[in-house]
C-alpha cells in the first residue's frame, strides 16, 4: 500500500508533497517508508519497522488522514 499527498498555494509559495508505503524487509518485518520535502528538491527519509501488515498499513492510515487534516491532497 502506498500514498502520494501534495500541498500546493502559491500564494504562501508553498509546494511539498509526502509519499508514504507499507514494504516487507528480508527479516520478517513491516517497514513504514516515508519521504517528504520541497517539490522539486531532495527530501527527507524516514522508516519506521512493525511486526506485522496490519500494524504498518494502520500507521500508513493515522498519517494520510493526518496530512489531509493540513490540507495535504492525494495525487
Amino acid at each position: 500500500m502506498k500514498a502520494h499527498l501534495e500541498k500546493l498555494d502559491p500564494s504562501k509559495n508553498i509546494a511539498r508533497y509526502y509519499r508514504i508505503s507499507v514494504l516487507p524487509n528480508l527479516f520478517g518485518e513491516w517497514t513504514l517508508h516515508r519521504e517528504w520535502g520541497r517539490i522539486g528538491r531532495g527530501g527527507q527519509v524516514r522508516m519506521d519497522l512493525f511486526r506485522s501488515q496490519v500494524e504498518a498499513e494502520g500507521a500508513l492510515d493515522t498519517l494520510i488522514h493526518a496530512k489531509q487534516k493540513r490540507k495535504y491532497e492525494k495525487v
